[in-house]
C-alpha cells in the first residue's frame, strides 16, 4: 500500500522526537479531549499523502497507554481508501503535547500540537522540522478567519505556508 510504504520511508528518514526551534507544545493537553476523528483541513505535501483527498486522522487508547492512530484517505488515481495505522506515546508527560507516532517498527517521529482550539474543534500540527505542518479539524470545513489563522500562525513561525495543500473534503462530517 503506498500510504503505508510512504509513511515507513518518512518515519525512517526522519526518526526523531526533536521539537524544532520556535514550536512550542500545548500544555495542559487533555487527550480525552483529543480522542475522536479529525478532519486534514491543510498541510504541507509528502510523498505519503501525495494525492490523497478527503483525508481524515482517528485517534483512540491502545491497552498500552499509547495512543492509536489510523489515517485515511482516498486516492482519485487510484479510485480507492488507503489506510495506515500506527501508534503514538507521549515523550515527555502526558499534559504536554508532544507525542513520538511510529506506522513501523522502532521509528519513530516527533507530533507536536502547537496550537489547540479550547474546545478541541482544532489543532495546528508540527512534524520533527518545518517541513511537517498541518491543521486538523473536528468538521470537514472551516471558516476563512482560521484558515487566515492558520497560515499567519505558521508563517511567524518560519513554515513555507506558500506550499500548503488545503485538502478537498465533503461538505458534511461523515461517520
Amino acid at each position: 500500500m503506498r500510504l503505508n510504504l510512504m509513511v515507513v520511508l518518512l518515519l525512517f528518514i526522519s526518526a526523531c522526537t526533536t521539537v524544532p526551534e520556535g514550536i512550542k507544545p500545548v500544555q495542559s493537553f487533555e487527550v480525552e479531549a483529543y480522542l475522536g476523528k479529525w478532519y486534514e483541513i491543510a498541510r504541507l505535501d509528502h510523498g505519503f499523502e501525495r494525492g490523497l483527498s478527503q483525508v481524515t486522522a482517528e485517534y483512540s487508547l491502545r491497552d498500552d497507554g499509547g495512543i492509536r492512530v489510523i489515517n485515511r484517505g482516498y486516492s482519485a488515481a487510484d479510485e480507492k481508501w488507503e489506510q495506515a495505522e500506527g501508534k503514538a506515546y507521549f515523550v515527555e508527560d502526558k499534559n504536554t503535547a508532544h507525542l513520538k507516532v511510529s506506522f513501523f517498527g522502532p521509528f519513530y517521529g516527533s507530533y507536536i500540537v502547537f496550537e489547540l482550539d479550547p474546545q478541541y474543534q482544532y489543532a495546528f500540527i508540527s512534524g520533527p522540522s518545518r517541513d511537517y505542518l498541518w491543521l486538523l479539524a473536528r468538521q470537514p470545513q472551516v471558516s476563512d478567519k482560521l484558515k487566515s489563522e492558520f497560515i499567519a500562525a505558521a508563517q511567524a513561525k518560519g513554515f513555507a505556508v506558500d506550499e500548503l495543500i488545503f485538502v478537498e473534503q465533503p461538505e458534511e462530517a461523515t461517520e
